[in-house]
């Protein structure tokens, strides 16, 4: 049960502040393959170079790492994941609805990793982080909407499903309603309420805070138990990194991440 003193919420800033410097370091570095794959053709390029994986020790997480480990939510009801609550790895992705590079992931890795999800291994949790002005802010927020109808990802396939130009009006308020319609969001008047409402707001900020504390500056950006990976790299770096997680995970005897205290569906 998690505690509410101002004594353990400063020990769990600092714990996390402390994991988040080293993940910043691993994102910097990170970088370097970012630029390579930004400097390549959207159209048919490979994410870049592949990010080079450890394979940690069957050993419990350091205390840095169960930091991190703890940012997943798994929350059985939260409409912005996928999987098993109780998955032995989680993946959370923080993302921009009008990133390329989150298009590309989304159109040629991610379909590919539902291997993981289905077998129970992967659970995949969404973060929005809105980078580029107001339409991605508006795209973020009406991810939230579609969310509260649990059609958040229909929504996420609908707005991925093709590249579409940064800041053209492609996201602009009655655009985003035909998507919706698109992704089968059943009552659009709620749908624009909750977009505008003050909880999509602080949901969004929410969300692109954690990110930022972590030092993600960029999307995609993912942190794969308590490996990060930047940019949309190749598929065999998210399987190595998922497979190398749930070794882990495996040898430690437990699912690394909170107990949820249920079981989880059928």
């Amino acid at each position: 049960m998690p505690s509410n003193t101002s004594a353990d919420r400063t020990s769990r800033r600092r714990g996390i502040a402390a994991a988040a410097a080293v993940l910043v370091v691993a994102l910097v570095l990170g970088v370097v393959s970012a630029v390579a794959t930004a400097n390549k053709d959207t159209s048919g390029a490979s994410g870049g170079p592949a990010a080079t994986v450890a394979t940690p020790e069957a050993q419990p997480p350091s205390e840095q790492d169960a930091e991190l480990l703890a940012l997943a939510r798994r929350d059985a009801d939260d409409p912005h994941a996928v999987g098993r609550a109780d998955a032995p790895v989680v993946m959370i992705e923080y993302s921009d609805f009008q990133c390329p590079f989150c298009g590309k992931f989304a159109r040629d890795t991610k379909p590919e990793l539902m291997k993981y999800v289905e077998d129970g291994t992967l659970r995949i949790e969404w973060r929005h982080f809105p980078l580029f002005g107001e339409e991605s802010e508006n795209a973020a927020r009406a991810g939230y909407a579609a969310a509260q109808q649990d059609r958040f990802w229909q929504f996420h396939d609908v707005v991925y499903s093709e590249e579409r130009k940064r800041n053209s009006g492609v996201f602009a308020p009655g655009k985003v309603e035909k998507m919706a319609r698109e992704a089968g969001v059943p009552d659009i008047d709620r749908f624009c309420a909750d977009m505008k409402s003050k909880k999509a707001g602080a949901f969004v900020t929410a969300d692109s805070e954690e990110g930022y504390r972590l030092g993600v500056t960029s999307t995609p950006a993912f942190l794969v138990n308590s490996q990060p990976i930047l940019g949309s790299q190749p598929l065999e770096t998210f399987e190595a990194a998922i497979e190398s997680a749930a070794k882990a995970a495996q040898g430690s005897g437990k699912a690394a991440g909170k107990d949820t205290g249920e079981e989880a569906a059928e």
